[in-house]
């Protein structure tokens, strides 16, 4: 059973239909008791840093959702869900996040140039870094396929945790990934990457149970 984490924040109707459709049993949840009995959790968000990570906290979920992380259950964070597993984001103002993967979250402005517009919306390729092993995430993608960005923002000194990338004016954090292999993010929806986008979420919900 996999959990898609109910915050207020998030597009949970495309993400449960793609389980769904890829027939893992899945439920859309902000109760802690059913996250902590969930086999692996999905964390989503659509919105502003802060003020995502102000309901987490409110609801107590930023706590459940760290402890349950450090005890080994896999966590994936999509998009916005992505950033809130960093140390801190810098938009606007510093905002602290769950501190689940190292670096921050920092205005992709600052890197891709003037010519290119912000947020960058679209289909971009997937890269993975050629100094470490491929992501069990990446089980059935190929280097090169397409997935869809939507984001302003993007993870930054970070380089030891990406397990994927893509370019847009310059390298940016497509994808990243904890030590222990258990804590995963995506900055792009695989929920809105089609056959892509499929394959990733199988391979998420194959980890820690499910073969």
């Amino acid at each position: 059973m996999t959990v898609i984490i109910d915050y207020g924040v998030g597009n949970l109707f495309s993400l449960s239909s793609s389980l769904e459709y890829i027939g893992e049993a899945e439920k859309v949840s902000g109760d802690p008791e059913e996250i902590r009995r969930a086999d692996r959790i999905i964390l989503p968000g659509v919105g502003a840093f802060g003020d995502a990570a102000a309901k987490l906290k409110e609801t107590g979920l930023d706590r459940v959702i760290v402890e349950e992380a450090k005890a080994g259950k896999p966590l994936l964070g999509i998009c916005l869900g992505m950033q809130l597993l960093f140390l801190r984001s810098y938009e606007f103002g510093e905002h602290a996040g769950l501190g689940l993967i190292p670096g921050s979250v920092r205005p992709i402005k600052e890197v891709v140039g003037e010519e290119l517009k912000v947020p960058q919306i679209g289909w971009n390729r997937l890269f993975f870094p050629e100094d470490k092993p491929k992501s069990r995430l990446y089980r059935y993608t190929r280097e090169g396929e397409f997935v869809y960005f939507v984001h302003s923002y993007h993870g930054a000194d970070c380089k030891e945790y990406i397990s994927a990338y893509t370019e847009y004016g310059a390298p940016l954090t497509a994808s990243v990934e904890n030590a222990a292999g258990n804590v995963f993010g995506t900055q792009y929806h695989p929920e809105k990457s089609g056959r892509v986008g499929l394959g990733i979420l199988r391979a998420f919900c194959e980890i820690g149970g499910r073969q």
